[in-house]
């Protein structure tokens, strides 16, 4: 899979570099201060990078606005984390080995990533605590329960364990949930079919270097983000029935944008918000 122009990933990698170490030093003194621009200046910075490195986002359904709030998305790449942080105000939980990528370890940790160590099952319970320390502190969270990023074209089973912090309680009600629906659907206003999905999606034994540099070489990807209706633990039976109907209310987002079929019409207007091309 080879296409798009060298001179456009050069010039956009280039670009987002010289952005992205410019903004770092930023982001550091607010964290350093406490400032609460230290969750609002993320958003900024990602919405910036979407063009420089080839994204655009359409935002369906309407973001919790409740903080703090736990985000349960599916996840097909790398390129979730800008696509997310772009439209909320998020950190992410990420597995630990994020923590050792170059470079990319550093913009987790600004981020104010969770980083947890899946393999570690005796180790669940502390790091569900230390997620929910997180949420009573009063910060959004996105977890990606799939446990490993998918091909884009279908959304994975949910992994349940670290579903038992959604029994976290905020003062005296129970955590908002919110499932979210992310998939890349059209590349330059076509359409992507199964194949072509892989220009955004990174999984199996792929190889990061190689894959960005096909995803900055590529037009313009479009990423639907779709915006499921938030649910509390106290509205299910177990963990497990709540888990069950974020995963369906996720792969049905994820069905409706990788078939081309209509959106949900109750879409409120949002500054994201772009027209999509019909499909076919």
């Amino acid at each position: 899979m080879d296409i798009g122009s060298s001179l456009r990933g050069t010039w956009r990698l280039a670009l987002y570099f010289a952005f992205t170490f410019a903004c770092m030093p930023v982001q550091l003194a607010l964290l350093a201060l406490n400032s609460p621009w230290r969750t609002r200046f993320p958003r900024w910075y990602h919405r910036m990078c979407r063009p420089l490195i080839g994204l655009e986002v359409e935002v369906v359904g309407k973001p919790s606005d409740i903080v703090p709030t736990l985000f349960i998305s599916n996840h097909s790449s790398y390129l979730d984390i800008p696509v997310l942080a772009s439209v909320i105000p998020v950190s992410f939980v990420a597995k630990t080995e994020v923590g050792t990528w170059p470079f990319f370890s550093w913009l987790a940790r600004l981020q104010q990533t969770v980083f947890i160590d899946r393999t570690a099952r005796r180790e669940t319970q502390k790091q569900a605590d230390s997620i929910a320390g997180r949420l009573q502190a009063g910060d959004n969270l996105v977890l990606f329960p799939e446990g490993t990023s998918s091909d884009g074209n279908r959304t994975l089973p949910f992994k349940t364990a670290l579903f038992a912090v959604a029994s976290t309680r905020i003062g005296d009600r129970p955590l908002t949930i919110q499932p979210v629906s992310v998939t890349a659907t059209h590349l330059d206003g076509m359409p992507l079919g199964h194949v072509w999905r892989a220009l955004y999606a990174w999984y199996g034994d792929m190889e990061l270097p190689p894959h960005l540099w096909r995803a900055v070489r590529a037009g313009m990807i479009r990423v639907v983000v779709e915006f499921h209706p938030p649910v509390t633990l106290d509205g299910f039976s177990s963990r497990k029935a709540l888990a069950d109907h974020c995963w369906r209310e996720v792969a049905a987002g994820v069905n409706r944008a990788v078939s081309g079929r209509p959106l949900p019409a109750a879409a409120p207007a949002n500054p994201d918000m772009l027209p999509l091309p019909a499909a076919g």
